[in-house]
């Protein structure tokens, strides 16, 4: 009896010897996935602020372009806008043209695979005609504008933009830009 509760002890203990270890091996391997979903939520999360910042600033368009599928990019903007890669970095020239001391903040930033959503705040003083306003172009006031956005975009696998939706207040930024009950 003392042989067989012996040989049962060490079949239990080989089994669990090997569960433990297969256990390690998908805990390594969880370990391994997180880290690496950890790094491309960092890559998606750095990409966006950055494309962000080149968009608004204008420093330099052409780094600005490697951030975006720019064949494939589409824009869903308030009440049914809508527009490509193009009619978006259009859109950013008329706010460089419009709007001095420019500046963009992130807020609360939510990944989810390849789809990352937050709040973005974009401010700067109305210095001239803003002709992409949403009812159309309008004089200057030499006010601080802040637009308050919602945005959710897509990355494709490459860590580059190839959707964007956005929600905005119009009736609180046509109020700042002077042109409430348009």
């Amino acid at each position: 009896m003392r042989k067989q509760c012996l040989a049962a002890l060490a079949i239990f203990l080989l089994v669990s010897c090997n569960d433990m270890k297969n256990n390690e091996n998908e805990s390594s391997k969880k370990s391994k996935e997180l880290q690496q979903s950890d790094s491309k939520r960092e890559t998606l999360v750095s990409n966006l602020i950055r494309a962000g910042e080149l968009e608004v600033s204008g420093e330099n368009q052409t780094e600005c372009d490697t951030y975006f599928d720019a064949e494939n990019f589409k824009f869903h903007g308030p009440d049914g806008f809508e527009t490509d890669y193009e009619g978006l970095t259009n859109y950013f020239k008329s706010i460089r043209a419009a709007f001095d001391n420019r500046s963009i903040e992130r807020g609360k930033i939510v990944v989810d695979g390849n789809f990352v959503a937050c709040q973005t705040w974009i401010k700067g003083k109305f210095v001239k005609e803003f002709t992409h306003s949403p009812v159309g172009s309008l004089p200057p006031n030499g006010k601080e504008i802040t637009w308050n956005l919602i945005n959710i975009f897509q990355f494709d696998d490459k860590g580059r933009l190839v959707e964007e939706w956005v929600q905005t207040d119009y009736r609180s930024f046509l109020r700042q830009l002077g042109a409430e009950g348009r």
